[in-house]
């Protein structure tokens, strides 16, 4: 199964208000296991940066004058996440900028329902507590002590960690039984010491007493 974990910045809270992406970030996840695949792009909005968003992701209007036009980058973002599931933290706000985005492109919207919203899960299964990113990875106890700015393939490669808590998390039986089947592997192809192949005393005894019964025995010829 591949999902794709995705994070966006912007320069506001609402593309109705003219507010634009200005980056993106992708991790892939088999089978809920990142396989080290990344899309990451910063783009241009064409308008200027609200100090406001600046001061939470840090990207000013100089930084961003010199990287490429949405269009630019589009068609590699859609082939990335391809027609699999995506796994957002707040995915009605990102949804909502990514579509705009789209559709300002002429091209046809993401379907909300592939969408899985991380916060809903989390307030489903800890119910009154705080949902944020920065709440689940003190829970969850995922360092994200280099989050001095929000990024968003930054926050995605946390939020990966976060998403295989909130489904289960790591399941230590499983690991202790890989563990016991990798040792009983290598117990078994470990090279064995050679057994002595020249018979005892008493071992002779027997065998001379055996033959001794049988009638013209072909070791007696």
């Amino acid at each position: 199964m591949r999902e794709i974990v995705l994070d966006t910045e912007t320069t506001g809270l609402n593309p109705a208000d003219g507010h634009r992406v200005v980056e993106i970030g992708c991790i892939e996840l088999l089978n809920h296991v990142p396989t080290g695949r990344t899309f990451q792009k910063y783009i241009n909005p064409e308008r200027l940066m609200p100090a406001e968003a600046e001061a939470i992701h840090g990207l000013t209007d100089q930084f961003l004058a010199d990287q490429p036009l949405m269009e630019e980058v589009i068609g590699d973002f859609l082939e990335f996440i391809g027609d699999d599931q995506l796994v957002i933290h707040n995915a009605e706000f990102d949804m909502r900028f990514l579509n705009a985005e789209l559709e300002r492109l002429d091209r046809p919207k993401l379907d909300p329902d592939r969408a899985v919203d991380t916060v809903g899960m989390a307030r489903r299964k800890f119910p009154g507590a705080q949902a944020s990113l920065d709440a689940l990875c003190r829970r969850f106890e995922i360092d994200n002590s280099g989050r001095n700015f929000h990024g968003a393939l930054l926050d995605a490669q946390l939020l990966a960690e976060v998403y295989l808590e909130l489904i289960g998390g790591r399941q230590p039986g499983l690991e202790l039984a890989a563990e016991a089947a990798r040792a009983e592997a290598a117990q078994a192809s470990a090279p064995r010491a050679p057994r002595a192949h020249a018979p005892s005393a008493e071992e002779l005894a027997r065998h001379a007493a055996f033959v001794a019964t049988l009638e013209e025995p072909i070791w007696s010829k």
